[in-house]
């Protein structure tokens, strides 16, 4: 039995509604407003403030209907920016368990409506029921008026041989959607949400490592430098790399953050916030895209493949001729400079543990070293990573030498010799929980730089 034949024999006495327009309130317009804000791109913004009103004209269209439905707004685009700046669409949105996207139409008299491909085409969007909402913005008023079932909908698409336009949206009839909305009613209090089956999401392991040398070329261009008005993904990218970026939540998220950052430190230029993001860009790609390396393994005095392979040696540690144990290593040189770390105030366990590999920044040979450790705590587990970056000589290090480390969310640190310390060596402490990677960068100048490979902590594995 089909869902329609199953509605039939369930709507017998159910209380019919005319699709008739929803007031917005004063608060709804202000909170659609408030949302669309941060966007700098006009259209972007406006598309985001119709999104905003379709949503709250829906949540009122269905307090009308009863007190049956809960709404879940915990995942729904409107309220992250990161997907909302890139989807023209309410997605991820939840009524009685139902997974439901808004389509926002100016007018239904076109006859056609635009659905972007994301959210039929990818799981990760992909919704159980599209609901049609006309947004009529100058009556303050919303009419939801129309919706269809993804299984109808792709049978449609599929009959049709629709395929999508080159700004990722599928052209789609107005006369595939179901206008009797009130059957939409009885698919939130019926149905089982079983019943309406989706995809499963697939791995996309692989997907971002086969698009990365290009993305890191491309995704530059994403800048606003200045202009009311930046190029939109589509322009840029095909679609795997499109995919590539609406499946991973820490793209989207610098794509909307160097889109739409206005606020820049008042030491920073608007050149030096891109090369930032830029560089931020960089990391965060080998970040997702790289195996990383296991300092875990170091608390065993072991290293995993990745690190032998980059050359990583582990420095052993012996007692003092008293027996007591401390931090005493058998390379003077790193004993040296931990002993000055203790008399500075950095506090180093005896259970740290501690590697060191050599780097080559054209004529310039540096040493890297990494010290390891888990924390102490009763809550939630934590690891350490302190890094010191000096040369094999002892020598001081050339004034153009910094050391940057980002995680996920952006560039924690990046730093420099301090004129003011007595000391030739850049030193600096991270700290993540055991499922948070860093990622490690040391340049000389603008051009001549090495990533390491991901720095990850799991002692257990």
């Amino acid at each position: 039995m089909n869902n329609s034949s199953l509605l039939t024999e369930i709507s017998l006495g159910f209380e019919s509604f005319s699709t008739s327009s929803i007031a917005l309130s004063d608060e709804h317009i202000n909170q659609a407003i408030e949302l669309s804000h941060p966007l700098q791109d006009e259209s972007r913004k406006w598309f985001t403030y119709l999104n905003a009103l379709a949503l709250f004209g829906f949540e009122s269209w269905l307090e009308e209907r009863g007190d049956d439905f809960t709404v879940n707004r915990e995942n729904c685009s409107i309220f992250h920016p990161e997907v909302a700046n890139t989807i023209e669409a309410v997605c991820n949105l939840y009524v009685n368990q139902f997974k439901v996207c808004l389509v926002t139409v100016g007018s239904l008299s076109d006859e056609i409506v635009s659905i972007p491909q994301a959210v039929l085409d990818l799981p990760e969007y992909a919704a159980q029921l599209y609901v049609l909402v006309e947004v009529q913005e100058e009556l303050e008023t919303v009419v939801v008026s129309r919706f269809i079932s993804y299984p109808d909908l792709i049978a449609a698409k599929n009959k049709a041989n629709l395929e999508p336009d080159l700004d990722w949206t599928y052209q789609v009839p107005l006369h595939w959607f179901e206008p009797e909305i009130d059957q939409l009613i009885l698919y939130f209090r019926c149905l089982e949400t079983t019943a309406i089956s989706l995809p499963e999401t697939p791995s996309r392991k692989t997907l971002l490592s086969t698009q990365q040398a290009q993305l890191k070329t491309i995704l530059p261009q994403l800048s606003t430098q200045n202009s009311q008005s930046t190029p939109q993904l589509w322009n840029l990218l095909n679609w795997e790399q499109g995919i590539a970026i609406f499946t991973n939540p820490d793209l989207l998220r610098w794509v909307y953050q160097v889109q739409n950052t206005t606020d820049l430190e008042p030491e920073m230029s608007q050149s030096e916030f891109i090369q930032t993001q830029n560089n931020y860009l960089s990391d965060l790609l080998t970040l997702l895209g790289k195996p990383a390396m296991n300092l875990g393994r170091w608390l065993h005095d072991e290293l995993d493949n990745l690190a032998t392979e980059f050359s990583w040696v582990l420095i052993p540690e012996f007692s003092t001729a008293t027996g007591m144990r401390s931090l005493r290593w058998a390379s003077e040189e790193f004993e040296a400079i931990v002993g000055e770390l203790n008399r500075k105030g950095e506090e180093i366990p005896t259970q740290a543990k501690a590697g060191s590999r050599d780097l080559q920044l054209a004529e310039t040979t540096l040493r890297l070293y990494a010290l390891t450790w888990e924390l102490e705590s009763d809550t939630v587990r934590e690891w350490k990573l302190l890094l010191i970056l000096g040369t094999p000589s002892q020598m001081s290090l050339p004034h153009q030498v910094r050391l940057r480390v980002s995680d996920a969310t952006g560039i924690l640190v990046e730093k420099g010799l301090n004129p003011d310390d007595d000391y030739s060596y850049i030193f600096t402490a991270v700290i993540g929980s055991l499922d948070e990677k860093f990622i490690v960068t040391a340049s000389l100048g603008s051009e001549i730089q090495e990533t390491l490979p991901p720095f990850g902590f799991n002692p257990e594995s």
